[in-house]
């Protein structure tokens, strides 16, 4: 199970400040859990916990295994919430080196030509599978790189059409259309899940299981912190978290730092990030998120960290086992001076790193909390996600957003098209 730490965190804040908040807390919750407030349309990723759809995990699970024995590369084409799931997933729970199963890319999250020159140069000659995920089919980074690898594979399987998987729409957009034409196998993006809620939907499960990851441990991670996270107590850690969050940004802090000391959860911090921005970046209110791996960035953002202006939150994902038991070796000369690290393991330093900038940035005047994993297997990053889901949706209810839309997004889109001449 997780276990939420916040105690570095109350040196800013009184306790009062949080007794007289949580009667807000408690009806944001319920609000959410009841489907009353904003955006309750777009709530069907509680649903899916709830009610688990056992056939689709098994459906999925059943063509991973396929594409597995068949590919060289699974490229997954999307952008935004269709792909940050998957690869913060994906990131943390396959090997750092090596692995077996197919190589999986991704492609249609960004505009570069030079990317996608150099991505059709690397397919040549390999056995590759494609899973589009667009629920309009036409939004433009995932529609453009697309169109090169569609006719890529046309160009060099005669099954191409077989080698093709969409996500997208139950019924609607370009890419049910292609499929009147072309017999692409289909899942569907479920209409009330918005694309950053959807890591535990097909969206996000395809991927994660040419991966060769268990989804049913992941997506039962989840449906466990759905039940833990039921009732509104003072025990319920998510809704600490947003309580503290909110309180936070009402106080002098404006920007919340997601800190990880494992590089394979660095992608949970790309996640994270556009979870909170596009839920909480609304009407001139919200935290503004951003994402570092430590110790890494500890030698080139922590002196902003440590004496910058005083405007951050800080968010550690840790975990107990990190899978770091290498002792560190003797040596008879000890010219890098590490003998006193003799016959620790690197998980104990991490640990210590970790633990010394807690406490630094604590005096430095950086609030901060930490979230546990009990280790770094598929069951606990679908704890993880639930936690992190379940507690925006609760701070922005509390800030008075609606932390299930996006309007802003369009406006980037506006201009963009306007250059471009795209016809109105």
């Amino acid at each position: 199970m997780l276990r939420f730490d916040p105690h570095n965190v109350r040196p800013f804040l009184d306790d009062s400040a949080v007794d007289a908040l949580w009667p807000r807390v408690e009806a944001a919750h319920n609000a959410l859990l009841n489907k009353t407030g904003t955006g309750n349309d777009y709530l069907g990723w509680i649903d899916m916990v709830n009610d688990p759809n056992d056939a689709l995990l098994e459906d999925v699970s059943a063509l991973a295994a396929e594409i597995r024995a068949n590919a060289d590369v699974f490229l997954s084409i999307g952008i935004g919430g269709s792909y940050l799931g998957a690869k913060a997933v994906v990131q943390a729970l396959t090997p750092y080196f090596g692995g077996s199963g197919p190589e999986i890319l991704f492609a249609g999250h960004h505009m570069s030509g030079a990317y996608m020159r150099e991505l059709l140069a690397y397919l040549e000659g390999k056995s590759v599978y494609v899973n589009v995920i667009s629920k309009s089919g036409t939004t433009l980074e995932p529609a453009l790189a697309f169109r090169f690898i569609r006719q890529w594979l046309e160009a060099n399987f005669d099954d191409a059409d077989q080698r093709i998987i969409v996500t997208t729409d139950p019924e609607k957009g370009a890419l049910n259309e292609l499929r009147k034409e072309h017999p692409y196998r289909k899942y569907i993006i479920p209409d009330d899940v918005g694309g950053r809620f959807s890591v535990l939907t097909p969206v996000g499960l395809l991927p994660i299981a040419v991966a060769g990851i268990d989804i049913h441990s992941l997506f039962y991670g989840a449906v466990a912190q759905a039940k833990a996270l039921k009732v509104a107590s003072r025990d319920n850690d998510a809704l600490t978290y947003a309580a503290l969050r909110y309180l936070l940004l009402e106080g002098q802090y404006d920007a919340e730092v997601f800190a990880t000391f494992e590089p394979s959860l660095s992608g949970m911090g790309g996640w994270w990030q556009q979870l909170m921005g596009e839920s909480e970046g609304k009407e001139l209110k919200g935290l503004f998120p951003a994402s570092v791996q430590y110790s890494t960035d500890l030698h080139s953002l922590g002196q902003y960290m440590q004496e910058g202006q005083r405007i951050l939150i800080e968010t550690f994902l840790m975990a107990e086992d990190d899978g770091g038991d290498l002792e560190v070796p003797s040596s008879a000369a000890n010219l890098d001076g590490l003998d006193y690290l003799n016959g620790k393991t690197y998980t104990h330093i991490n640990r210590k790193a970790y633990e010394g900038t807690a406490k630094a940035h604590t005096e430095g005047g950086v609030p901060n909390m930490t979230l546990w994993l009990d280790r770094i297997n598929a069951n606990a990053i679908g704890e993880a996600i639930y936690f992190f889901e379940h507690a925006v949706g609760v701070t922005g209810y509390l800030m008075g957003v609606n932390p299930f839309n996006q309007p802003g997004v369009e406006a980037y889109k506006k201009e963009m098209f306007s250059l471009l001449g795209k016809p109105a």
